[in-house]
């Protein structure tokens, strides 16, 4: 009998291969969970814009993401900084800028030191007091806010504040492109924003909030929301995307289970689970009080909502130009704004 021989690969060929099999993974499991292409599909689902969006801001800062474990596992630029993200030209303090324009909060804000400074900022011209804006006010709730409007959907009103339409869920669930929920209960599902509240010394967990919220306190609460990009049951896994998570637009990625329920979701707050060097099994970026879970409505039921007018959204592959109506008198030298024409 004549046995086959098996042809023998070269050691150097064969690492090789591995090599590129090694690299191709993490874009093929990019490209599985968080996919930008739904953005421009005629027929794409609100929830499927909404996580497009999302995961193509993401892939714009590097794609950084904090892993499983709670570990910041990737990051490459800040959000002041002015190296260009991944189009090549835009940089990272002017993407935030974008942020707050095209969601439509840059009003809003007027009144902050820096802001009105930022509505006519270029790519090539980054006015000091706009950047220190862009650091000193949290603009996560903004970059929420701006995938809503990049996603056009309906019942949702931007706000600067991650409380305000997590409020207008549980108290006006009729005007609201979302309803509040139960993240213990009810499995995350594309769109849907997963929240938690910060700096509070005592864990409200859900039924914490949802005690504050029937109250009717009119004050508010520091909070931040993530919003629903992939869900892998079989592997276990829940990826989400946040802005101004860790100074950039970050994924990040939280264990379930078969039901798509929390699993070993670390909680709570207080000194006991604080990173310190002598407490490291307290450092892990998602131990958070997650407190509510803003569940996406069927679209038959946003189609009767209204859609907010906001101004036109820049396009990601063109930085918005200065305009020329913008000049000075008494110009300060090196300001980079042009000086008026003489009468």
């Amino acid at each position: 009998m004549i046995r086959a021989r098996t042809p023998v690969i070269p050691f150097p060929i064969l690492l090789a291969l591995v090599l590129l099999a090694s690299l191709a993974m993490p874009f093929a499991a990019q490209a599985a969970v968080c996919s930008a292409g739904a953005a421009t599909m005629p027929n794409a689902t609100y929830a499927q814009k909404i996580a497009a969006v999302a995961c193509r801001e993401n892939v714009l800062w590097y794609t950084p993401f904090i892993d499983a474990e709670g570990r910041l596992a990737s990051i490459t630029v800040s959000e002041g900084e002015t190296m260009a993200l991944s189009d090549g030209y835009t940089p990272a303090w002017k993407r935030v800028a974008d942020y707050w324009r095209d969601s439509g909060l840059m009003g809003q804000m007027a009144s902050f030191p820096g802001a009105t400074e930022c509505s006519y900022a270029n790519a090539s011209y980054a006015p000091p007091a706009c950047r220190a804006f862009l650091i000193d006010k949290p603009w996560s709730a903004a970059f929420v806010s701006y995938v809503m409007a990049q996603a056009g959907l309906p019942g949702f009103k931007p706000s600067p504040s991650h409380f305000d339409y997590v409020r207008t869920a549980y108290a006006q669930p009729a005007d609201s492109a979302y309803r509040f929920a139960d993240p213990d209960a009810e499995p995350a599902t594309l769109g849907d924003l997963l929240c938690f509240v910060r700096a509070n010394s005592t864990p409200l967990g859900f039924l914490g909030m949802q005690s504050y919220l029937a109250s009717g306190n009119g004050g508010g609460l520091f909070m931040h929301c993530d919003i629903v990009v992939g869900v892998d049951r079989n592997g276990g896994k829940l990826y989400l995307v946040g802005g101004n998570v860790l100074q950039g637009v970050t994924m990040r990625i939280l264990g379930i289970d078969r039901n798509g329920l929390p699993k070993n979701l670390p909680r709570g707050a207080g000194r006991s689970t604080t990173c310190w060097p002598e407490n490291e099994a307290g450092c892990n970026f998602n131990r958070q009080d997650w407190a509510a879970l803003l569940k996406l409505r069927p679209a038959s039921e946003i189609a009767s909502l209204p859609l907010l007018a906001l101004p036109p959204a820049s396009p990601i592959s063109a930085p918005s130009a200065q305009p020329q109506t913008q000049c000075c008198v008494n110009c300060v030298v090196g300001s980079g704004i042009p000086r008026c024409p003489r009468p």
